[in-house]
């Protein structure tokens, strides 16, 4: 599998709404986005579990500052 058919396949998440959301963020920003920006994206994918990343971008827990720049462009793309 290549590194962006990897990248691709871990957008795909357990909630439709994380899948919406992901894939409008990788379409619209990931490309053209900061390498810090990348990083914490690809972090954020392979590590970070699915109730966390909604509560984040949904504004239901704090988001910790290794997740704070991405999640802030991941709400843009709810």
């Amino acid at each position: 599998m290549s590194h962006d058919g990897r990248l691709r396949w871990l957008l795909r998440r357990g909630m439709k709404e994380l899948d919406v959301m992901m894939e409008r963020y990788y379409a619209a920003r990931f490309e053209q986005a900061p390498p810090a920006e990348k990083a914490e994206f690809l972090r954020l994918v392979t590590l970070a579990e699915d109730p966390d990343i909604w509560a984040w971008t949904m504004g239901y827990e704090p988001v910790p500052e290794d997740y704070a720049v991405i999640i802030e462009q991941l709400r843009i793309y709810r």
